[in-house]
């Protein structure tokens, strides 16, 4: 495993603990756009779920995908003081920093949003490329890695969600995942990214070593 020299971060799941905010709008948004709602007790099969499966069970009209993901852009810089960073968000990127690591945030949420609730530690983070679609994340990491110059082997991007090792894949990057996001452990596992995290102390432990 190279050492890395750029980390590209996830936002909801990853740095910030949205999941509890986003299953509270979820089925308003199921009814105003169309789909089915959830039931509490498929939670968490579509926790293990990736986001094309998800898609398709809950029926969500592809065509319709655009602007579902500016509604809850939308509503959650609405609501962006309901959701606050995962403990620790603010040393772990400080520390990384430390160790020469460049710090992006590649992220479907809006760049405003983001930088709200990171608060004081967006100081550590060099670029931010937001609005990203479902599935266009693989174009906005390469665009930062060219943006920021710096070697795609030595660039790692994390997230929470099997979309984001597909999009590390397909940008030719490793992937990194953490397990307290949105998609379980078992399901980011099950894909093989190159590494995991279980918490920050690990992750940092991991990049710096």
């Amino acid at each position: 495993m190279p050492s890395f020299s750029l980390a590209i971060f996830d936002y909801d799941g990853t740095l910030a603990d949205s999941f509890p905010w986003f299953r509270s709008v979820l089925n308003q948004t199921a009814r105003q756009f169309g789909f089915r709602e959830v039931v509490e007790d498929e939670i968490d099969d579509l926790r293990a779920a990736g986001t094309r499966e998800i898609v398709a069970r809950l029926g969500v009209p592809m065509w319709r995908m655009p602007a579902i993901a500016m509604h809850m852009r939308k509503l959650s810089a609405e609501s962006r003081d309901a959701v606050a960073l995962f403990p620790g968000v603010e040393p772990m990127l400080a520390s990384l920093v430390a160790s020469d690591i460049k710090i992006a945030i590649v992220s479907s949420n809006g760049e405003d949003t983001i930088r709200h609730t990171l608060g004081p530690a967006a100081a550590h983070v060099s670029h931010f490329r937001c609005g990203a679609s479902l599935w266009g994340k693989s174009a906005k990491f390469k665009a930062v890695i060219k943006s920021l110059g710096v070697d795609q082997r030595r660039t790692i991007a994390i997230g929470d969600e099997v979309r984001d090792v597909e999009a590390a894949r397909g940008a030719g990057i490793a992937a990194g995942a953490v397990t307290f996001g949105y998609n379980t452990g078992a399901a980011l596992r099950a894909l093989g990214p190159e590494l995991v995290f279980d918490d920050y102390a690990d992750l940092v432990a991991k990049l710096t070593a």
